[in-house]
């Protein structure tokens, strides 16, 4: 008798560490996934922040075949693909996203702004409109500003410009393209007002530079602003200027800055060549 109790005594001991074991393991192997998780997600949010969208495109949809459980990694999906241009396959993978349980408000500004990429203005309106108005945010507020300016709701575009401008520490961008929507509507003066103010927070938008000189072109003033810019970035600048000068039928003035644009431009300027040449 007292051999089987030594016996049992054993079995029990043995067990008692063979469920110790097991629980390391399982310990170990939890914590091993989750190092696994952290460093996914750090990849993801690198992929997004520095890689090339079109590889940042392939990296996102080789991770979601092999995790594709992971909502984080198919909203990256989305995003890269919305990057690289191709707003249209993006369209699904929001969808997909907003279908999931932990779908956020977010997710559906994201979807909006897939939409009105791919110019389809009505879906982007109609996801807007599902999102409580609770929900203020910068990118929200752009992308109604976006469709008010889409149909010609100036008042409540203008409103939701100088919002979207206020709920960001970068406003250089909505600034642009509020600036922009004040040249199409007709207003060059306050456009001019903010593609300059789009400059003063940052000074490198080319593309505000370029429609700074597009709103003065539009008031027959010829002159570029003083503001930062390389010799060929003022090259670039110069041509701009001059083709909007010879739609207006201020063909002399065009030339003149189409030859200071050659002049000024440190390698060979084709297309203010060809322009030249076409006035010839």
């Amino acid at each position: 008798m007292r051999s089987l109790h030594g016996v049992i005594a054993c079995l029990c001991a043995f067990g008692v560490l063979a469920g110790c074991g097991e629980s390391r393991h399982a310990q170990t192997a939890r914590a091993i996934d989750s190092v696994a998780d952290v460093d996914l997600d750090n990849m993801a949010e690198m992929m997004l922040a520095v890689s090339d969208p079109r590889e940042a495109v392939g990296w996102f949809r080789q991770a979601t075949e092999q995790n594709p459980d992971r909502l984080s990694l198919q909203r990256g999906l989305a995003r890269s693909l919305a990057r690289s241009g191709r707003a249209e396959e993006a369209i699904p993978v929001w969808e997909r996203v907003i279908a999931h349980d932990e779908a956020t408000n977010e997710d559906r500004v994201q979807l909006a702004d897939a939409h009105i990429r791919a110019s389809n203005w009505d879906e982007a309106r109609a996801t807007l409109d599902a999102i409580p108005p609770t929900h203020e945010t910068y990118q929200r507020y752009r992308l109604e500003a976006m469709l008010a300016d889409s149909r010609e709701q100036w008042d409540r575009a203008d409103h939701f410009y100088e919002v979207a401008a206020g709920l960001t520490p970068r406003p250089a961008g909505v600034l642009n393209n509020w600036g922009f929507s004040r040249l199409t509507r007709g207003e060059p003066r306050a456009a001019e007002r903010l593609f300059a103010d789009a400059l003063r927070h940052d000074p490198t938008m080319f593309t505000a530079k370029n429609n700074l000189v597009l709103a003065r072109a539009a008031q027959r003033r010829y002159e570029l602003p003083v503001m930062e810019m390389t010799q060929t970035e003022r090259a670039q600048l110069l041509h701009t200027m001059a083709l909007a000068a010879i739609r207006q039928n201020d063909v002399a003035v065009g030339r003149a800055l189409l030859e200071e644009a050659i002049a000024t431009h440190p390698q060979h300027f084709e297309p203010a060549v060809l322009a030249l040449r076409a006035l010839g």
